[in-house]
């Protein structure tokens, strides 16, 4: 080998090396100084912007990362109750007490807090005291995943049950159900496979519904959302039917596998939902004028991700849980944010404590607002949070109008809602992005390398048979 050729194989190490090193570098000053505290319980809890202080206190419950199968070991589940101004009051570790995964959250009249958490056992339905940290009483029940359930003005609870599948039938039992708490039975039922025909969603399977969120808006009407079917329904507890339907399977221009939906009604007396549309990264509003719905809100199109509730205040604004940006904002009607906490790792539902679960505010049309707004002000204490884009966006919009749009597009949602589940807390998405460059480029370099040692292998080889042929 001459001279010029193992120098411009050393200046192509080198260069290798300081790309390798430059791409690493984000990952491991964050490493080092993650911004943390580093108070016991409270990793990845901070307050972002607080324009205005919140009216008391606003509880989270934080689902908790986990890897299929291996539980949330790493990344517990847990309960969080944060002050006006943002800073954490108390955590609640869901791993510690038998809880791999919290969801819904509601707080009672009573003060105390109706919580849904899930194990490998099941689902255990707790009321727990916020001042002591204990549970005043719980319910276990052989269901494999529980969202939401909502406890009705007699005490007993109404529960949404997803993935009951009937193997010995082959069908899905997904159901809607009220259970008593004095008689421990179950007072009434409502199977989807009653009033929707095998073949929504692609036929039956072991997540059918998905049915993640059922709140009573009346007496004996529940407004239910069946995730998979791409819409929001109000069933009729005494004629079983449905008397609303909002949006259709796979009409994903409507609704795409949303969360939590909210009922509310306009001073014109008219029907309104408030949603988090999750898959299309947005939250939105509807009201039904003349048999019909209207979008009349949208709020974070593209910018909010994966978020999972969405709930109005007294005072106008929008309460949202921005799950895969691991954050709670509120929002204005015009997508001002003016109280951010950031809530690793993976919050589900929020609640504003002083008024109650759910929705308790105006209309966006009582309001005189209309249209679609983006949302800005952000702290962005977690990169892309703030006015910058992500990862995901950018590469989606470079290339935008090109030949690779849509595999870009593809790439970019699969990004931004994998990558939150296998990266490490501490770091950011850009220097998690950068960092999966730096393993890339280091692959390729190890690759080389070994196709030059092959080279040299077969050289040596071929001069040995040479020497002894």
């Amino acid at each position: 080998m001459d001279a010029s050729t193992v120098s411009r194989r050393r200046l192509a190490r080198t260069l290798a090396l300081l790309c390798v090193l430059g791409l690493f570098l984000p990952a491991l000053g964050q490493a080092v100084a993650p911004g943390d505290a580093g108070t016991p319980g409270t990793v990845g809890l901070e307050p972002g912007t607080v324009e205005s202080e919140a009216n008391g206190s606003t509880v989270v419950g934080i689902q908790g990362f986990h890897f299929e199968g291996q539980g949330s070991t790493k990344k517990p589940a847990r309960l969080v109750s944060t002050s006006a101004n943002g800073t954490t009051e108390w955590v609640y570790n869901g791993t510690e007490r038998g809880a791999n995964w919290f969801y819904d959250v509601d707080p009672l009249e009573n003060g105390n807090l109706l919580v849904v958490s899930t194990n490998p056992d099941g689902t255990v339905v707790f009321e727990l005291d916020p001042d002591t940290r204990e549970r005043v009483w719980e319910e276990r029940f052989d269901l494999t995943d529980t969202h939401d359930v909502e406890k009705l003005p007699n005490g007993d609870l109404l529960i949404a049950n997803m993935r009951q599948w009937n193997e010995s039938a082959g069908r899905s039992d997904d159901r809607v159900f009220v259970y008593n708490r004095s008689t421990d039975e179950v007072d009434w039922e409502w199977h989807f496979r009653d009033h929707y025909p095998e073949s929504t969603d692609g036929g039956y399977s072991e997540d059918w519904t998905h049915v993640n969120d059922v709140e009573r808006i009346d007496e004996g009407q529940y407004l239910v959302s069946p995730r998979n079917f791409d819409q929001a329904i109000v069933i009729n507890r005494s004629t079983d039917e449905i008397d609303y339907r909002l949006g259709s399977d796979d009409d994903h221009d409507t609704l795409n596998e949303q969360h939590n939906p909210d009922w509310l009604v306009s001073e014109e007396g008219n029907p309104v939902i408030l949603v988090a549309d999750s898959e299309n990264d947005r939250v939105v509003e509807y009201e039904r004028r003349d048999g019909e719905w209207e979008l009349v809100w949208e709020v974070g199109a593209g910018q909010l991700s994966w978020p999972r509730d969405a709930d109005r205040l007294p005072n106008g604004n929008t309460l949202i849980t921005d799950s895969l940006n691991h954050r709670v904002i509120e929002v204005t009607p015009k997508g001002e944010i003016v109280w951010e906490y950031y809530a690793t790792w993976g919050p589900y539902d929020a609640e504003r404590v002083a008024h109650g679960g759910g929705s308790n505010g105006p209309t966006m049309s009582d309001q005189g607002v209309r249209g679609s707004y983006r949302v800005y002000g952000s702290a962005g204490l977690i990169a892309g949070t703030g006015d910058s884009s992500t990862f995901a966006a950018t590469v989606q919009n470079t290339f935008a109008g090109t030949p690779l749009a849509g595999l870009a597009a593809e790439f970019a949602t699969t990004w931004a809602h994998v990558t939150p589940w296998i990266r490490p807390a501490w770091m950011g998405p850009w220097a998690f992005a950068s960092a999966a460059a730096g393993a890339l480029v280091l692959l390729g370099w190890g690759l080389a390398e070994l196709t030059l040692a092959r080279g040299r292998v077969v050289e040596a080889v071929e001069g040995v048979r040479g020497r002894w042929g």
